[in-house]
Formats: C-alpha cells, structure tokens, sequence
C-alpha cells in the first residue's frame, strides 16, 4: 500500500489516465466507465476503477504541477505496476494555429522546471511520448468529426501565473503549441520504469486570444479527449 494513493493490491488497473482534477476523475469514472468503485480518497485525491467496453481501466487524480505529478505517477508504477498511464489534461494554446477546445497530443514536452537537470546533472533530456501511444491516439482522433486535432510540442510549466510571458515567444517560434503543467515529469517517469505515457490535453485556455472555459466545463466537458485516451490504451 503506497504513501499518498493508499491503495490495497489489485485495486488499479495496469492501464490508468491521469486527469489533474480530481472531480475530472469521478466524472470520466462516472461516465466512461462500468462498475466504478472510488479506490482512493487521501487528500481528497479520487481515484476509481472500472471497465470501458469489458477491460479494466483506472482513473487517478494527479493534482497541479510536476511535483505532484510525479508524487502519483512513481507510485502508481513502483507500487502498483502500471503499464499505461495517459495524461488526460487541460491545456493553454500559445498560437493561433490552435481554437479553444481543440486537442493536442503531446509528441514531447519542453520545461522550465529543474526536475530533470536535477536527475540528469544538468544535462537536458527530452521527455517524449510512446510512439505506439501516440500513433493510436492520433489514428483515434482522425476517425472523429468532432474534434481538431494536433500533434506537436507542449510546455510544461513550473508557473501557472507565469511574470515573465515573453519568455515563450522563442518557445512557440520553434513549434510549441500549448502550455500545461504535468506532461514532462509524466514522459520522464514512465521511461524509468520501463512504462507507456502520453499527454492529451484540450484548449481550456487560448493565451493569445484571452478565450476561456469555465471551471464546470473544463471539468464535465472534455469528453472526446477521454475517448481518444481510452481507445488509444486499448489498442491491441
């Protein structure tokens, strides 16, 4: 039984999506998912597990940043051998290329944080995506009509509220689309252990054009994410 997820053996599944907001997690539990039970309640923290179309699958909260991220993440695959663990997540667009609501796949995850240069020595190590992940969700995404996808850099941030914006320009001049905040410790983790990680993330915010969703929306509205994230992990 870990520390911050306090979960008996057996309760999560090897497949797990990873939304920061814990109501998010009772939501997609609620509506994704069959037979859910709540496997968690530390720190008001939700986790659950059920079955999308008769295969096991859990939902976990990660909370806001990396270092919380990174808290659940090296829990759930130390502790509790997770295999699969997709970030199902908000987003802010930093280029025009994107509207709000559209979906960005994450293909790596640029950061400000110290974490990895911390881990590395200084080096600087790119925090990728799993190709075979990434390939489904994409394949996934295709097939819909009602959602915009892209695939690309993301950055994940230290600071939400960010005194220095102007510091991004470079960021999006060399490709990055969308800002967040858990995607680079996600990336990082899941290659430690030998694991499958992918970042999805919706538009809740547009930095460009000051657009917004509001709190209940980001919430209980980010459906056709969680159905990529799922279809995606469940590809043979």
């Amino acid at each position: 039984m870990s520390i911050h997820i306090g979960a008996e053996p057996g309760a999560i599944a090897s497949t797990v999506l990873l939304p920061g907001d814990p109501l998010r997690a009772k939501w997609i539990a609620e509506t994704f998912l069959d037979n859910a039970t709540c496997y968690t309640d530390v720190r008001g923290m939700l986790g659950y597990t059920g079955n999308w179309q008769g295969r096991p699958v859990s939902v976990q909260g990660s909370g806001m940043g990396q270092p919380s991220l990174a808290i659940y993440a090296n829990e759930l695959f130390r502790e509790y051998d997770v295999r699969t663990a997709i970030r199902v997540g908000s987003c802010g667009a930093v280029t025009e290329k994107l509207a709000l609501r559209d979906v960005v796949i994450a293909s790596g995850a640029c950061t400000d944080s110290s974490m990895n240069r911390l881990r590395f020595h200084g080096l600087d190590y790119a925090p990728v995506a799993d190709f075979g992940l990434l390939m489904a969700a994409y394949d996934s995404a295709r097939a819909r009509a009602d959602v915009t996808t892209h695939v690309g850099l993301i950055f994940s941030g230290d600071q939400f509220y960010n005194p220095r914006d102007e510091l991004m320009k470079p960021m999006v001049e060399h490709g990055v689309l969308a800002v967040e905040m858990e995607a680079s410790a996600l990336y990082t983790l899941a290659a430690q252990y030998g694991a499958r990680a992918l970042a999805i993330c919706t538009v809740s915010d547009h930095i460009v054009t000051g657009e917004a969703t509001t709190s209940r929306e980001r919430e209980q509205t980010f459906g056709p994410m969680v159905d990529i994230a799922l279809a995606a992990a469940m590809r043979d």
